[in-house]
């Protein structure tokens, strides 16, 4: 694992809280890449973590309130079979 597999960039900050807000943004990240690496593993599912991440940067989800009760909904729009099983997975393990 590199930073260039989690897509950091070199970091010009110089303020503390800044470079520890980067530093702990980048380590979410890892810690999100390599559960999901572990849930793959785990549920021996065909996807490689390479293709998982991207899968899903084409899920799309809808989210709308209802006019007169004010209710939020939200709705996948349409998966193919790759993007289901990974859904699938991420939602039965999270």
């Amino acid at each position: 694992m590199s930073k260039t597999d989690l897509r950091i960039r070199p970091i010009y900050h110089r303020l503390k809280h800044r470079i520890e807000a980067h530093i702990c943004i980048s380590f979410t990240a890892y810690c999100v890449y390599k559960e999901l690496e572990r849930t793959l593993y785990l549920e021996k599912s065909g996807l490689s973590l390479k293709t998982a991440t991207e899968l899903t940067q084409n899920m799309y989800q809808i989210t709308y309130t209802l006019p007169d009760s004010k209710h939020v909904k939200s709705k996948l729009l349409k998966m193919d079979d790759q993007q289901a099983e990974l859904y699938h997975i991420i939602q039965k393990n999270f």
